[in-house]
């Protein structure tokens, strides 16, 4: 391997590893890599997955294209041997910028257990150039700038695929760009298909922005993840993309088909359309549009369309299950509507139930109506989620059609989450009970037989300690923020959505600030760790930033609180963030409202690196409890059931919790009192402290006082350090169930049927 990587660097830079770079290192590394990969088989069969998904957030490949290579530890070795360490080669990878939260880090999961299981799947996406936004600090707020991460050399390979796109006021051709995506140690590749225009011009953004002209599609079409759809220009933008998108995955797919000499009217017997929530959804009459071009009557592209088609729902939020006016519509993709009318008609001719509508009586299209009609699956993503879809969400539909509903929990790909992120605890749970997990994860209940081992219980505290010290180095690198590593680690790592409630978790900071300040000292410092990036148009959760980086600075310079409570936020927090929070987290903040996550999948990661959930009965949260125990991890709030209610009879008012509870008044009234109103804008601690009194959407008054009393017990209890090490160990040996290798196979054996 050095012999090889040695050769590479000389070719290409005329010299070997004494006088390389470390981007000259990187350089050869991926070339390296990829060549490897391009020497790999496809993987084959009679009948291949197409992946559709706005989001694939893949995090950087080189070190996971690696490991799944089995060329990982050889090229540690051989960079060791010239003084050179490959996670100090992995910092000079760009992330791709083709994400944004837990939806396309599924997606990204799922692209590696389904080559990992060596089934025929390929991902179908949007070559993003700027992605979402990079995120960056100012004055305590959020700022969004343009997160250039597309290179002359990357991992993208521009392959001779074009297709033509229709649009009502254009045509436009696209380029396909080719993301290898190899198994674990198989020997075979799949691929990630992203489609771009030649005609997008980067330079329409200003550096320190993301504004640019939203009317100018040929110039823009590809540069952003969501761009903002406050204004029509943006929703049309939006239209313009999520066309293009499934445009080009359904010309790819009828002429993949054609090639292989497959009749399409048996499409259904050799392709398998998975819709990952309702971005990609217009691939429906798209392809009923595409088959009646290839001599398909309307009944026939019909019937062959609803049989390729399954729709996974990740969501119950109303603004999350897209709606588009049909004035829009005609604006883009005219020649979609006749086809969506058709088959809003034939539902309207045989159901008498008004909500179940494709087109709705304000002439707005469902693009989930559309999905649940016209698949032959919906499937949500953890058991209380797809109970509360068939029971409450979507009964209309499950009543029409019971036999279309499964449940698929999520799940993440462990060996990324475990054997990259956290080597040294790989290493050890390698020695304890072999080889045998990383391919089959549920092997990791072998670890069980060591709960009572004091020396076991000992080592896994002395990783955990190392991850701790790792990231405190991280922190200071990176922002210059001093945290201890003798600290608690209390962990709240996602997307800002007020339904997940990181304005609770401020509340609590608040409560244990002025415990702090009242002379009562926790037994041990205390770090509360936040990283999350809000939507640009998403006021209240830009507001919530700015009270997390308000009381960052509070608790960072207050010496009578310093010493023992610190609030920090990870900026422009992404996978590679994670990478190093996740392993180091002693407790896993996973605090939504109860029935709103719908599963969650960073509160398997922290499971599986030996972090304990502190979390509501919600989403995958409920499986986590059922698979570690009652003692192993602390529920607290309200449940689904009584949630639900509340909403149904309008029986929740914040102002009334407020108004009849001192402590309460005290927590929110802080957000405006004089010590904030020093460090952060009146505006925004006035908004939301008006929010939280006024409106509180998602009840964190409901479930503040519950939370307060459970995260005290969960700090009480750390003391005990060999009962919480045994904790620790019992949820990394039950961690094995949230493989994505478990998720793809349950798809492949009741969904997709492909082998």
């Amino acid at each position: 391997m050095e012999k090889r990587i040695e050769a590479i660097l000389k070719e290409t830079f005329k010299h070997g590893f004494e006088e390389a770079t470390s981007e000259e290192i990187y350089h050869a590394l991926l070339l390296l890599t990829k060549k490897e990969m391009a020497g790999q088989k496809p993987v084959s069969g009679d009948k291949k997955l197409y992946y559709i998904s706005a989001e694939f957030l893949i995090g950087k490949l080189l070190s996971n294209n690696l490991i799944n290579l089995g060329l990982y530890d050889d090229v540690k070795e051989a960079l060791k041997k010239h003084d050179v360490d490959l996670s100090d080669i992995e910092e000079m990878e760009l992330e791709p910028s083709l994400g944004n939260g837990g939806l396309g880090r599924l997606a990204a999961c799922f692209l590696d257990s389904i080559a990992s299981l060596e089934l025929q799947g390929d991902g179908v996406g949007l070559n993003y150039h700027y992605g979402l936004f990079q995120q960056k600090f100012e004055k305590n707020l959020q700022k969004e700038v343009k997160n250039p991460w597309l290179t002359t050399d990357s991992w993208l390979t521009r392959v001779p695929v074009d297709f033509t796109v229709p649009f009502r006021k254009m045509t436009v051709h696209s380029t396909m760009y080719d993301i290898d995506v190899p198994g674990y140690e198989t020997g075979t590749v799949n691929k990630l298909h992203l489609f771009d225009l030649d005609s997008v011009d980067d330079n329409m953004v200003q550096s320190d922005s993301i504004d640019f002209d939203k009317t100018a599609v040929e110039k823009n079409l590809t540069l952003f993840l969501y761009p903002d759809d406050s204004d029509r220009d943006g929703r049309l933008l939006r239209i313009y993309q999520q066309y293009f998108m499934v445009s080009n995955a359904a010309q790819l797919i009828l002429m993949e088909t054609k090639a292989k000499g497959y009749d399409l009217h048996e499409l259904d017997q050799h392709v398998a359309i998975q819709i990952n929530d309702t971005h990609p959804s217009m691939v429906i009459p798209e392809l009923i549009r595409l088959l009646q071009i290839e001599g398909f009557t309307m009944d026939e592209a019909i019937r062959v369309t609803e049989k390729t088609c399954a729709y996974t729902n990740h969501t119950i939020l109303a603004e999350a299950l897209e709606t588009w006016p049909m004035d829009y519509m005609e604006e883009v993709v005219p020649h979609l509507l006749p086809i969506i009318r058709e088959l809003d008609n034939r539902i309207r001719a045989k159901v008498a139930d008004q909500s179940t509508y494709i087109i709705d009586e304000n002439n707005a299209v469902h693009m989930a109506h559309m999905d649940i009609h016209y698949g032959y699956s919906i499937n949500g993503v953890a058991a209380l989620h797809t109970e509360i879809l068939k029971d409450s969400e979507l009964h209309n539909f499950y009543k029409l059609y019971p036999e279309k509903f499964n449940n698929k929990t999520n799940g993440i790909t462990f060996r990324r989450w475990l054997l990259h992120c956290n080597p040294e605890l790989a290493n050890y749970l390698t020695s304890k009970i072999g080889e045998g997990y990383k391919k089959d994860a549920k092997e990791l209940e072998k670890l069980l037989q060591f709960q009572d081992d004091a020396e076991v219980l000992q080592k896994l505290e002395e990783i955990k300690k190392a991850n701790k010290v790792a990231l405190a180095d991280y922190f200071q690198k990176k922002q210059g923020i001093t945290i201890l590593p003798d600290s608690i680690y209390d962990v709240q790592v996602k997307r800002l959505h007020e339904y997940k409630r990181q304005q609770m978790n401020c509340l609590y900071a608040i409560y244990k600030y002025l415990e702090i300040k009242g002379g009562k000292k926790p037994a041990r410092p205390i770090t509360m760790i936040f990283g999350a990036k809000a939507a640009p148009a998403y006021i209240i959760a830009k507001d919530i930033i700015h009270l997390i980086l308000c009381l960052q600075e509070l608790t960072a310079n207050d010496p009578d609180v310093a010493p023992y409570f610190r609030v920090v936020m990870a900026e422009n927090y992404n996978v590679s963030y994670a990478a190093k929070i996740i392993p180091a987290a002693d407790i896993s903040e996973q605090i939504s409202l109860a029935s709103k996550e719908a599963s969650g999948t960073g509160n398997m990661k922290f499971m599986l690196n030996g972090a304990l959930t502190l979390g509501t009965e919600d989403g995958a949260n409920v499986e986590i409890r059922d698979l570690v125990g009652e003692d192993n991890i602390y529920i607290f709030g309200e449940k689904s059931d009584t949630v639900i209610d509340l909403y149904a009879k309008s029986g929740y008012c914040a102002k009334d919790i407020y108004d009849e509870d001192e402590q309460i008044q005290e927590l929110v009234d802080f957000i405006v009192g004089p010590e904030m109103m020093k460090l952060g804008k009146k505006e925004n601690l006035e908004r939301l402290h008006h929010e939280l009194i006024s409106k509180d959407w998602f009840m964190t008054l409901l479930d503040l006082k519950d939370y307060i009393e459970t995260k005290d017990k969960v700090y009480a209890d750390y003391e005990d350090r060999k009962a919480w090490e045994k904790k620790c160990l019992v949820n990394i040996a039950k961690a094995g169930f949230f493989s994505s290798d478990r998720t793809i196979a349950q798809y492949n054996d009741e969904v997709w049927h492909l082998r």
